[in-house]
């Protein structure tokens, strides 16, 4: 993706930076439709009903990739060494931060659903999720595995945060004026409030603890570095240290 945005058009700036959003949701959306309808756990259904995700999420990337690299002239990153070292300091300790309620429910050898404000901080098993086991050729195996990677540390990353930090700040600043004109990590408690709020929603209930936490080291981030590159850096170490803690622990539901 370009460092610098090249487009100045305030109607492209604000298509590139919602569009590859809108279209990563839009899958999540056909997945949670479609499910019900051909998903059948059993050991002897094909490896697309045992886990329609398996299919939904190599094209969501693939197509979200595309749409990305459409807008890559529109970005502005403001990569910096600095900046992108302190980002990923970031996301070993965000992500520390999001897998400490998994850890702990096996440190304590906890079993079952958990309920209360264990389950209020997401203290739970998370063992049923993405499993790319469910295919017996390695070459099936290790494609999945690669692209499950890929989804999370590169077009997550680079989607989420083109849309949080690049576009939603900017626009909680100024949604009556042009909030192109605002710099990118300008401080506005307003900012903070409804872009965190929104980022909590956007996962599940059990990581709504994890995710505050993690919304407002990003934040802080970002208003500190005045990077979307750092942001990015942040976003992609976590995901792909989160992505080795599943594949080590079998936790596939944080996913």
């Amino acid at each position: 993706m370009s460092g610098q945005a090249q487009s100045s058009d305030p109607e492209r700036l604000t298509h590139a930076h919602v569009v590859p959003f809108a279209v990563f949701m839009g899958f999540m959306l056909l997945l949670q439709l479609t499910s019900g309808f051909i998903e059948w756990k059993h050991p002897d259904a094909p490896w697309w009903q045992q886990d329609p995700a398996q299919i939904i999420y190599p094209i969501q990337t693939l197509v979200t990739l595309g749409v990305l690299t459409h807008y890559r002239r529109s970005f502005t990153f403001d990569w910096s060494v600095k900046w992108t070292l302190v980002g990923i300091g970031f996301g070993v300790i965000g992500i520390g931060f999001w897998l400490l309620p998994t850890a702990l429910y096996d440190a304590w050898g906890l079993k079952g659903e958990t309920t209360g404000w264990l389950k209020s901080l997401g203290v739970a098993e998370r063992r049923d999720g993405f499993d790319p086991g469910i295919f017996q050729y390695p070459a099936a195996y290790w494609t999945a595995l690669i692209l499950r990677f890929f989804r999370a540390a590169v077009v997550v990353a680079l989607v989420e945060e083109i849309f949080w930090r690049g576009f939603l700040m900017r626009f909680v600043c100024d949604w009556e004026g042009d909030y192109w004109k605002q710099p990118f990590g300008r401080h506005r408690w307003l900012s903070y409030a409804v872009v965190t709020g929104l980022f909590i929603t956007a996962h599940a209930p059990v990581d709504y603890a994890a995710a505050l936490i993690y919304g407002s080291l990003t934040y802080f981030l970002c208003i500190s570095s005045k990077s979307l590159g750092a942001c990015v850096a942040m976003h992609a170490t976590a995901n792909f240290l989160m992505g080795v803690y599943i594949m080590k622990t079998g936790h596939y539901g944080l996913w």
